[in-house]
């Protein structure tokens, strides 16, 4: 039973891998725009049902429901919770690194949007990891009544195809 367990995990490793390739491919060409919008959402879908995502009363519940998708959590911290937003970073190397393509950056983390939607919340990447020099993505939550306002790295800093 626990070579079972073990080939599981690695084939989820591999998964987390090769799944941000494949988004990242989708993303950067513009023919491919719409099948990465389909991509992300059903890759949300998927998430959202492994992990069990529900309603997020409030925005800690909403952060750790997003978090929750990810394989693991040092990849994703939640790094302080400001009244009525979260913020967290995304760690995992990015195949848009320093690329410059803000905009394709926002197509991939649509899978992010849906899965804060469907905790009934909003994300934001406020810094993408697409812009040089950034190394990790700085990310927001929101309950969807939060009355603060964000600006996303792709209209603050604009860059790649829109």
């Amino acid at each position: 039973m626990a070579q079972g367990g073990g080939i599981g995990k690695g084939l989820k490793r591999s998964a987390t891998r090769v799944l941000p390739h494949v988004s990242a491919w989708l993303a950067r060409d513009p023919v491919r725009r719409a099948w990465s919008e389909r991509w992300s959402r059903w890759l949300a879908r998927a998430a959202v049902r492994r992990a069990r995502i529900g309603a997020a009363a409030d925005t800690a519940t909403l952060a750790a429901a997003w978090q929750r998708a990810f394989l693991s959590p040092r990849q994703v911290p939640i790094v302080r919770i400001d009244g009525d937003t979260a913020f967290a970073e995304i760690r995992t190397p990015c195949r848009l690194r320093g690329s410059g393509d803000t905009h394709a950056g926002h197509r991939m983390m649509a899978f992010d949007r849906h899965m804060a939607a469907a905790a009934g919340g909003r994300f934001v990447v406020l810094r993408s990891q697409s812009e040089p020099g950034v190394q990790v993505c700085e990310v927001a939550l929101q309950v969807a009544a939060a009355r603060t306002q964000l600006t996303a790295a792709h209209e603050r800093a604009p860059g790649g195809r829109a």
